[in-house]
């Protein structure tokens, strides 16, 4: 039996490693077998809870995303690949939602309260669109009754969510249309951002981008958090909380070797340099294959792909819809 799957990202800018080693890595695992059908979009609409002042941004950002996408390994063929606003039909899904889900229940969800605390939101800056957004990615994840979504382990709340949307829906309109989904979580955790206080974030540039050029590279993964006590060769040094060994944990091959770097620097006898070198060799060879499939893939190209993408998600939007609204006796 096939399982859908709905994953996505908001076109906040390029795609960096945190999105690579959390959910794109598990796309790619997820499109090799006909026993999931993916859909993987765009959240051009979400995305405007944070810039709605810039939306010529989110546009070109668009662009950028789906690059990114062609560039690591999604198969259009495999995955189809659509932008949200092209499926108008999730709009409206979100507005019937929006009547089932109390303000409490929405200040309450810890992933809101968590980010309206990260870009310093109150009452009077917040905006509705933004304290929403959980229940439009309800609508995107029943809009297709996926039943897997791919998401870090910050985002549980919002499947949580989801599923008392769905149930709520069902019970209020004796329906069984909208499905409940689970939470598909990476093996690997989260990346955190270049200098240890947060997890890699565009928005507060402490990351590296998959389109980074080498120097790039090198000149973010020097300037990575490591241990400030760690002053000499000889120092012990701490792995825990250093952000080069959570980079290596993520990328680096070689466990064994990676190991005894761990308890070299532990006890002291390793530079900080070395470890860096290592990580910069890793992530060097990762990313020029991706950074040179990037510029082989025109603008045409990713107009083909969302077009064709949008056309198919909409479809099977519109056929939800239709049953929402029949559920709903709105026709």
């Amino acid at each position: 039996m096939v399982e859908v799957v709905l994953t996505g990202d908001r076109p906040s800018g390029p795609l960096h490693l945190g999105h690579y080693v959390g959910s794109l890595v598990t796309r790619l695992q997820l499109q090799k077998t006909p026993k999931y059908r993916q859909y993987v979009m765009v959240a051009d609409l979400q995305a405007l809870t944070d810039y709605a002042q810039s939306p010529e941004l989110v546009r070109t950002n668009v662009s950028e995303v789906v690059m990114d996408y062609l560039a690591v390994g999604l198969d259009p063929s495999k995955s189809v690949i659509f932008v949200q606003s092209g499926v108008p039909e999730l709009a409206e899904l979100t507005i019937y939602l929006m009547n089932l889900v109390s303000l409490g229940r929405l200040k309450r969800n810890p992933t809101v309260k968590a980010e309206i605390a990260q870009k310093a939101y109150d009452e009077r800056s917040v905006s509705v669109g933004f304290l929403c957004y959980p229940i439009s990615q309800a609508a995107d994840i029943t809009a297709f009754k996926a039943e897997l979504v791919p998401v870090g382990e910050d985002q549980a709340p919002m499947i949580e969510q989801t599923n008392e949307i769905v149930r709520k829906f069902n019970s209020t309109y004796n329906a069984s249309i909208l499905k409940e989904a689970k939470a598909l979580f990476s093996t690997t955790s989260r990346l955190v951002g270049l200098d240890g206080k947060a997890k890699a974030s565009k928005s507060l540039n402490n990351a590296i981008s998959l389109k980074d050029t080498p120097d790039e590279i090198r000149s973010k993964v020097f300037s990575m958090f490591t241990d400030p006590n760690h002053i000499r060769v000889n120092d012990p040094g701490q792995v825990e909380g250093n952000v080069v060994f959570s980079y290596l944990d993520a990328l680096y091959e070689d466990r064994q070797d990676l190991q005894e770097l761990k308890a070299r620097y532990s006890r002291g006898g390793l530079g900080d340099v070395v470890i860096k070198s290592l990580l910069n060799d890793v992530l060097q060879k990762l990313l020029l294959p991706i950074r040179e499939s990037r510029r082989s893939i025109s603008k045409d190209v990713v107009q083909e792909v969302l077009s064709s993408g949008t056309e198919k998600a909409r479809k099977v939007a519109a056929t939800t819809l239709l049953e929402v609204r029949e559920a709903m006796r709105l026709i």
